[in-house]
């Protein structure tokens, strides 16, 4: 009976023991599991995480993108605006020359206008009846401005209309209210009194008094004009020319400006 009793007691130790071998052994398990399960928990944070970080750096980069999208097209914008802004003072600039040089020309035109009409003009001699004061082809200039505020004057060289296609230059003899006469020695009298004069480098020869061998009576806007080379010219002694009008008388002649070598004034 004892020896039962001990081998029970024995078998009952060993149970013992081999269930607290057990339990430790499933507590291990269950430790070893948790182990597993925590790393797998961790793997899938850590998992989580990087896909996190990669959905951040995706959204980073597409952040990126889109700023440097909008500004690409910020900077597009600016250049067309840059290049709008550097065309229209361009475009404001020819508006502006062609403006100026219009008002130029316009300016010259009336000045020229103004000039031609009020100031003076160019002329040129044709022809040999003022010489030897001008010759065939001298360039003159014209004063019409001291006409405008004044009456022509005895001895003043003149230009008058002939004809609306013909003008003549020649010398003022008679002034108007006066009476004119050449006698049959050339010599020419003003209101029946000898003219001093030595333009006339000839002497008027008999059968070139033309009207004026008897008194010619000018109005109170005319003229007697004779040229200088007294037997080669066409001025008031012929009936043609006559007396020349105050309204066609175009200016006095003041200087020659052509031949160069002749430059000057006209005496």
């Amino acid at each position: 009976m004892g020896f039962k009793n001990k081998k029970n007691q024995t078998e009952e130790k060993i149970e013992e023991v081999s269930k607290d071998e057990a339990e430790k052994k499933d507590n291990e398990d269950d430790a070893s599991i948790s182990v597993k399960e925590n790393k797998k928990k961790d793997k899938k944070k850590k998992r989580n995480k990087e896909k996190a970080d990669a959905s951040e750096q995706d959204s980073e980069r597409d952040t990126e993108q889109s700023s440097e999208e909008i500004k690409d097209k910020s900077r597009k914008k600016n250049k067309k605006r840059k290049k709008k802004k550097e065309r229209k003072p361009e475009e404001v600039n020819i508006v502006k020359e062609l403006l100026s040089l219009i008002i130029y020309i316009g300016i010259v035109v009336l000045l020229c206008f103004i000039i031609i009409n009020f100031v003076g003009c160019r002329s040129r001699v044709e022809g040999e009846s003022m010489m030897p004061t001008l010759n065939n082809g001298d360039n003159l200039w014209v004063d019409k401005l001291s006409y405008t505020f004044g009456d022509p004057k005895r001895f003043d060289v003149i230009i008058f209309n002939y004809n609306e296609d013909t003008t003549y230059v020649k010398r003022i003899i008679g002034l108007p209210g006066e009476t004119v006469r050449i006698d049959k020695d050339g010599k020419i009298y003003i209101n029946e009194k000898l003219l001093v004069e030595n333009y006339g480098k000839e002497k008027i020869s008999a059968n070139n008094l033309g009207r004026a061998s008897q008194p010619v009576l000018l109005g109170k806007d005319e003229y007697f004009v004779l040229g200088d080379n007294r037997n080669n010219s066409s001025d008031s002694r012929w009936a043609d020319v006559g007396n020349v009008q105050r309204e066609d008388i175009v200016g006095k002649v003041v200087l020659r400006i052509y031949p160069f070598k002749a430059l000057g004034f006209v005496k």
